[in-house]
């Protein structure tokens, strides 16, 4: 496809988990980050960034989307000399929103396009350098495929220390209106994944993992099924110290029978509702109502 020198690439959010999907279950979201990349003869990086994190993350080398760059470039060989991007970000920071899995899948499939690669042909490897990043391919691969994704990682052979990501992408129903309840409070994966333990009783792991494989057919066929779905005995109990208002929201919104759960590591709070709308009387105070569609085409690219 030739090497342009400059490309856009667009990126959706993510809600990762789902309620029992833990580290496996993720879903695109239409609230999107804009990353325009132009190669330059001169060597150095520059980086302008405006909404979301503007002014707190860093203008260098150091940035995510660069960083997620030269790591693809390490696969894919033919970086430029110099870099200039544009980042327009609208996805919240540490909030649950899949936004550093955003900015890597920004970065990796723009370094893909800048040499000479199709990223429609390139996507196990983009999911290898995006999720090896995170950790986890959950919030990568929803970011890169669009719509409902399954992940899982495969494990380690000889010669493969850290084993291999892998996802696979369906429709989720046409009927599941996502509404986010953003909290104005950060939360740290790091910090909220310091309080899981290291075992669960098995009638909790058996539990959370029926509803894991109902969640397969709520989301794509039987959006009924979604508040059973989306229960979990595995990771968000024991997160609720990190997040206590958010934990509070999601209890009272399946009160009134609205699928609710966490998104991600929290902490905001995923309605996943039949209209985009929740029911009144609910006290919301703390949190942002975006009514957010589910995106079903994942990064996309304009090449410049």
């Amino acid at each position: 496809m030739g090497r342009p020198r400059e490309v856009r690439v667009r990126v959706p959010a993510s809600s990762a988990n789902l309620g029992p999907g833990f580290d496996s279950l993720g879903l695109a979201l239409s609230l999107h980050d804009d990353v325009e990349v132009t190669a330059v003869s001169s060597p150095g990086v520059h980086v302008e960034v405006s909404g979301e994190g503007a002014g707190q993350v860093p203008c260098d080398d150091s940035h995510l989307v660069v960083r997620a760059m030269r790591t693809a470039w390490a696969i894919f060989g033919d970086a430029p000399t110099g870099l200039r991007l544009r980042c327009r970000n609208a996805i919240p920071h540490s909030r649950g929103l899949g936004s550093s899995a955003a900015a890597a899948v920004a970065g990796a499939v723009a370094a893909a396009v800048l040499a000479g690669r199709d990223p429609e042909l390139e996507r196990d490897a983009l999911l290898q350098v995006t999720a090896g990043m995170e950790g986890h391919a959950d919030n990568a691969a929803a970011s890169l495929l669009g719509g409902f994704v399954i992940a899982w990682e495969s494990e380690q052979t000889p010669g493969n220390n850290a084993g291999r990501f892998n996802a696979v992408r369906l429709d989720a129903h046409a009927g599941i209106h996502p509404v986010a309840l953003v909290a104005g409070v950060e939360s740290s994966t790091k910090t909220t994944r310091g309080l899981l333990p290291e075992r669960v009783p098995l009638v909790d792991a058996a539990f959370t993992g029926s509803r894991t494989a109902l969640s397969v057919l709520a989301f794509t066929q039987r959006p009924d099924l979604l508040l059973e779905a989306t229960e979990d005995r595995l990771h968000q109990g024991y997160r609720r110290p990190a997040y206590p208002e958010s934990a509070d929201l999601v209890d009272v919104l399946r009160a009134h029978d609205v699928p609710a759960a966490i998104s991600g590591a929290g902490p905001t709070v995923l309605a996943l509702t039949s209209d985009g709308t929740l029911p009144e009387g609910i006290d919301l105070h703390g949190f942002t109502v975006a009514a957010l569609p589910v995106d079903a085409t994942g990064a996309q690219v304009e090449i410049g």
